[in-house]
């Protein structure tokens, strides 16, 4: 079994840098394909006192997850 990570998710800051991280990572070599759509993500903190708090300043960021392929 390989201690590769099942799934594996970039945060980019433009839709192009997380478009290119799927060669520019090699992914496919590595043996994981694209789950979804890269899409604008708006990240929230669940604090530890149930509050909540905006990460990357409440701005969202892109978000590309890989996930490995099943052989």
């Amino acid at each position: 079994m390989s201690n590769a990570p099942h799934r594996i998710t970039f945060i980019a800051s433009t839709f192009s840098a997380a478009a290119l991280e799927f060669h520019r990572g090699r992914m496919s070599e590595r043996g994981y394909r694209m789950e979804g759509r890269i899409e604008p993500t708006v990240f929230q903190r669940i604090n530890d006192d149930g509050s909540t708090s905006d990460e990357f300043g409440g701005e969202p960021v892109f978000t590309v997850t890989f996930i490995k392929r099943e052989d």
